[in-house]
């Protein structure tokens, strides 16, 4: 009732009829089965205001425990302070919970008042509560106060015993206080008190802390000369400190005399070995120490080191044992992570044993491993792009693609990995897949390689699709890469070929605004320039030719006028004309001529009129043979004022030249 309901009246209500006679055996396992610490300390406030019960000795204590383990302090303090009121005595058992939930509460310093306080209301203080006092101020580093307060316990006639001692050693040895920890350990020893394992255990492991090994092996000895003995904390506590100071065989010494004296390792002892043999090298060593723990199913307290195993296998060039550590995690039920297989994985690579790495990769890719959220060791990029670019190069791009998607769902986003993943479905005519590629990493902001978009316009040419080649080579350039010279001139013929002129036409006016090979390219412009003139795309023709002047190169406008009037293109070979007298362009008077003629031809002799007389303005003069038949045409349809006009700029014109020729 009370773990599923609020505490209300009608609850106590539902308690006081549920309950028809009170005892201090129901109170108190109400209190031990209760979920709800705050609904445990209303209950037994509530009880008792409510006459039901008094409460004895137990269900206080049970009250001032539970309320000290989630450090309601306050609570658990006012209850036990409260107790003679309520006719209950004080018990040193009380104090020493409340000395030492302050104490786990880090609060040490109510500890020392609560045990000054016990003197006061007369409350005996024993070795009991003086053992909690150590504990709680030495865990806080203050082996200054620890020292008084022994001493205050001897002069008060309170005899130290063993766990006291043990406890003040291993105090002094957590503050790094090694003079202060031997004068005590001997202190102890004048006073008769003999050194037990856990005392010889914390001697040793303080020598250890401060790399005194040969101190340690001394009383190491002494121990065995005990009808004690070292237990596996005491070998395993040697094994650590000679490691620490990177004696590695007086380690493996101690680990072999431990397990001929027929003391099993356990977690930490492997725990403790296997680092310190991979940092020495020892992997014949490690390599034997990992298939005992197989053999006893023994798994290590810490799976960081299969890691360690791992990589130091693999350094030492042994991959066969490295892969045997995978199977020793699965062997102790240790789940291998992305990141075990990435060391592999990498190192396999690195000796070209590209096959086993696919295997493993398969293994991983398969269990989606990577996938999984609970593990924290991931995939390193060391160990995903060597595979993944052997895989680009040889014709797996899907699986590599496989690998690199789930790494993706992690967050990551290699550039290495996504441009060879471009480059392999590019190299392995998937153009398609490539561009996927290419919009993904436009949209996380992944810097795409030119050697990537160039394989890809490659790839679209290769399977005859001009169009989307010329828009992957659209992105290039927005992406701030300038294609050569050839890429362009493949680009633009494919198209020109496939019939696109104007789209061929936009891709070589980005050739000539990058400056890229135009030189290089002057007969593949002039087919373009032609095609637009030919089909009436004037304005588009004219607009490439100005760019090209701007950049410091030259259409051959002669070639073009040839051909247009030849072919009957008056008007384009017209507006050609107009462009090239416009801007100054030098043109032969045969080109002059030939549009003239296409234009009297046509019967277009207003146009012929009108370009004749730029001609003579611009103080070109032409021979034009068909300048009478103009000027005879002009008068038979009408326009006889523009003949008029013509037919005197040309006598002025020959005059000026039969003046020039006087002069010579």
């Amino acid at each position: 009732m009370m773990d599923n309901r609020a505490w209300t009246t009608r609850l106590q209500n539902s308690i006081r009829d549920l309950v028809p006679e009170w005892d201090h055996s129901l109170v108190y396992n109400v209190l031990h089965g209760a979920k709800k610490l705050e609904h445990a300390l209303q209950f037994f406030r509530w009880t008792e205001r409510s006459g039901l019960i008094r409460h004895d000795r137990d269900t206080h204590m049970k009250m001032i425990k539970m309320l000290g383990e989630v450090s309601k302090l306050n609570h658990a303090r006012c209850i036990l302070l409260d107790m003679p009121e309520k006719g209950v005595p004080w018990d040193e058992d009380m104090f020493v919970v409340l000395i030492e939930s302050y104490g786990k509460a880090g609060i040490v310093q109510e500890s020392v008042k609560i045990f000054q306080k016990m003197k006061d209301l007369g409350v005996e203080r024993t070795i009991k509560s003086y053992n909690s006092l150590f504990k709680v101020i030495l865990r806080r580093g203050r082996y200054m106060m620890a020292k008084r307060y022994f001493n205050k316990m001897v002069s008060e006639g309170v005899e130290p015993t063993r766990h006291t001692y043990n406890l003040m050693l291993w105090g002094f040895f957590l503050s790094l206080r090694l003079e202060t920890a031997l004068r005590f350990f001997e202190d102890m020893k004048t006073r008769g008190i003999s050194p037990d394992d856990a005392t010889f255990n914390t001697m040793i492991n303080g020598f250890c802390r401060f790399k005194k090994m040969d101190e340690a092996e001394k009383l190491f000895v002494e121990m065995k000369g005990n009808k004690i003995g070292p237990s596996v904390v005491s070998y395993t506590t040697m094994i650590k400190g000679y490691l620490a100071v990177d004696r590695v065989d007086d380690g493996l010494r101690i680990f072999e005399e431990m397990r001929s004296s027929g003391i099993e390792p356990n977690a930490t002892t492997y725990s403790t070995l296997l680092p310190g043999l991979c940092d020495a090298g020892k992997m014949v060593e490690a390599k034997n120490i990992l298939k005992n723990m197989m053999a006893k199913h023994i798994a290590p307290k810490d799976n960081s080191i299969f890691l360690k195993l791992l990589v130091s296998q693999s350094k030492a060039g042994d991959m066969a044992a490295a892969t045997e550590v995978l199977k020793a995690m699965a062997t102790l039920n240790v789940p291998a992570e992305a990141g075990h297989y990435g060391v592999l994985i990498e190192n396999q690579c690195k000796a070209s044993a590209y096959n086993r790495a696919i295997k493993l990769l398969d293994t991983l890719i398969e269990k989606e491993i990577i996938l999984r959220h609970q593990d924290t060791l991931e995939m390193e990029p060391s160990a995903y792009n060597p595979i993944i670019e052997y895989l680009c190069n040889n014709g797996q791009t899907a699986k590599a693609e496989v690998l690199f998607r789930q790494l993706m769902k992690r967050g990551v986003q290699d550039q290495d990995a996504l441009n060879n993943l471009i480059r392999g479905h590019a190299k392995e005519g998937n153009p398609d897949s490539s561009y996927e590629i290419l919009k993904i990493m436009s949209r996380r902001g992944v810097p795409r390689e030119s050697n990537a978009y160039e394989l890809l316009i490659k790839s679209y040419m290769s399977k005859g699709e001009p169009g989307d080649a010329k828009t992957a080579l659209d992105s290039m350039v927005e992406d701030g890469h300038v294609p050569d010279s050839s890429l362009f001139r493949s680009v633009i013929e494919s198209l020109f070929e496939d019939g696109r002129v104007q789209t061929a036409s936009r891709v070589m006016m980005i050739m000539i605004d990058k400056n890229v090979g135009i030189e290089d390219n002057m007969d593949l412009i002039a087919k373009i320039l032609e095609a637009l003139l030919m089909r009436g795309h004037v304005e588009e023709a004219l607009g490439r030719i100005d760019l090209l002047n701007q950049n410091g190169h030259t259409a051959d406008l002669d070639s073009l006028l040839s051909v247009l009037s030849e072919k009957g293109k008056t008007i384009a070979a017209l507006k050609l004309l107009d462009f090239g007298l416009e801007r100054d362009l030098s043109l032969e008077f045969s080109s002059y001529d030939k549009v003239l003629d296409a234009l009297l031809g046509a019967g277009k002799t207003l146009n012929a009129y009108s370009v004749l007389c730029k001609i003579m303005e611009k103080g070109s003069s032409t021979d034009w043979k068909s300048s009478d038949e103009l000027i005879k045409s002009l008068n038979q349809e009408g326009n006889t004022k523009q003949a008029d006009v013509l037919s005197r700029m040309i006598k002025k014109g020959q005059g000026i030249k039969k003046q020039n020729n006087v002069s010579l």
